[in-house]
């Protein structure tokens, strides 16, 4: 995945363990969007890098995916 150079390293990072965590969890884009009540494209943008997440957000999808929020290394 290439993120464009406003991105740093922290969330290149973050975006990679948010799609490997939804996968894990068995879940499709849409499955995930449904449940935390948002379109597929948010979570699309959330793993891509194009959307920033924020801490609410980031504990919404670590309580989705089963993990504690260290899995997400923030």
């Amino acid at each position: 995945m290439t993120l464009p150079p406003k991105h740093s390293n922290g969330y290149a990072s973050l975006a990679r363990r948010l799609k490997e965590a939804r996968l894990e969890a068995g879940f499709t884009q849409v499955m995930a969007a449904g449940r935390l009540h948002k379109p597929q494209s948010f979570i699309s943008k959330c793993e891509s890098g194009e959307r920033r997440v924020d801490v609410l957000e980031l504990k919404a999808f670590a309580v989705l995916y089963g993990k504690d929020l260290a899995f997400f290394d923030v």
